[in-house]
């Protein structure tokens, strides 16, 4: 099988960033790169809201939230009115979890491929409600039709309260076909909350056609917005439960609103969010996609050849726009969460490279990403020095 070829630089997009240049960032998946044009505009409104910080929280910033989320929604494909701004994903899953009204005996259905945090904000409401936490294990190399075929014999009509499923992994860069779980479910009339942390941006499939209850995604990662910018999407049958973490002054408004004031919170990422939507479409939204997947199966290929890993034994991700591309590492390393984080420390500190070290079912796997400010001679590098380096145990 052959090696795959790098795709075209866009022409400028390294020089979007802010990045240091002494160092390859092959880890765009955790917390993303908020390009210059982007931080200025935060800026801009920073110094908007220090000038006169009452105006500036009282006078039409709830409307101009609103304004903003009705723009990022509309960029997704979700109903704005159904749609609210939280700081993140897992913030958007634990608002989710505590308005279901979960009781003893209820129980919450997930994957072995699920998020660390979220498996803990699950654990942290069946603690508190009395329900039950169940994970159904998925092989890596499970096709669609397997993996819809487990959920769907995993299900407990009448006990599954909630079945949390991620649309790309995290930990596994495995995409699922998430509408097509949607569908089973609903015929079980189990609800489902679609953990969609790297969706947007990255994939061009709409938050409507997946039709999930309840849908959260980070505009922080893939779509170049400030940290602390997601959406979350509900379903109308839901939206009048929705409760939000903390209460305040617009708790009597209903939803979205009383789950987005949140009093004196930085809300300039959210309202500089659109910047980063107005560079992606700049560069060309397809164009983006296509060149940060091909640069990832591209530095997947270079690494996997370097570190002796047949192309067969590399993890398919499930479709053609995915920039998240794993690697199994040499049995024995990183098999743990705390190995897995100290060898990811040390090929940072050593190779002068970001990457994500990911410790999954037991093995210890390394995560790249493409972004548009990579370029393929950094996965060069990385192919070249780390082999080496994974030697010294």
């Amino acid at each position: 099988m052959s090696v795959p070829q790098p795709p075209e630089p866009i022409p400028g997009a390294r020089l979007l960033f802010s990045l240091d240049p002494a160092v390859s960032h092959l880890n765009h998946g955790s917390f993303g790169a908020v390009p210059i044009g982007v931080q200025r505009a935060q800026q801009r409104l920073r110094d908007e809201m220090e000038a006169n910080p009452l105006r500036f929280f009282t006078q039409g910033l709830v409307d101009r939230i609103a304004h903003t989320r009705r723009h990022l929604a509309g960029f997704l494909g979700a109903d704005p009115d159904g749609s609210a701004l939280v700081g993140n994903t897992t913030t958007g899953v634990a608002v989710v979890l505590q308005s279901l009204g979960l009781q003893s005996g209820d129980e919450v259905l997930s994957t072995d491929h699920g998020y660390g945090a979220v498996s803990l904000a699950i654990q942290r409401e069946c603690r508190r409600t009395g329900a039950v936490s169940r994970v159904l294990p998925i092989p890596l190399a499970a096709s669609d039709e397997q993996l819809v075929q487990i959920i769907r014999a995993g299900l407990r009509p009448g006990r599954t309260r909630v079945l949390v499923v991620d649309q790309l992994t995290s930990a596994t860069a495995k995409l699922f076909p998430t509408a097509a779980i949607v569908g089973v479910a609903r015929e079980h009339g189990v609800p489902v909350l679609v953990d969609a942390a790297h969706a947007p941006g990255m994939l061009s499939t709409t938050v409507a056609s997946i039709g999930a209850d309840f849908w959260v995604g980070n505009l922080h990662k893939w779509a170049y917005a400030p940290r602390g910018t997601a959406l979350l999407a509900v379903a109308p049958q839901w939206r009048d439960r929705i409760e939000p973490l903390v209460v305040s002054w617009e708790q009597e408004s209903g939803f979205p609103a009383r789950v987005e004031w949140q009093a004196t919170l930085d809300y300039t990422s959210w309202l500089a969010a659109p910047a980063g939507l107005f560079t992606l479409r700049s560069l060309g939204v397809d164009r983006v996609r296509a060149h940060n997947a091909a640069l990832a199966a591209y530095g997947q290929r270079m690494v996997a050849d370097a570190l002796g890993v047949p192309p067969a034994q590399l993890p398919d991700p499930g479709g053609p726009e995915v920039s998240l591309r794993l690697i199994p590492l040499p049995a024995g390393l990183a098999a743990t969460i705390d190995a897995a984080r100290a060898l990811q420390a040390r090929i940072g500190e050593r190779l002068a490279a970001e990457v994500a070290v990911m410790s999954w079912n037991g093995r210890g796997w390394l995560r790249l990403t493409g972004q548009v400010y990579n370029t393929a001679d950094e996965y060069e590098r990385l192919a070249a020095r780390l082999p080496a380096l994974l030697a010294q145990r």
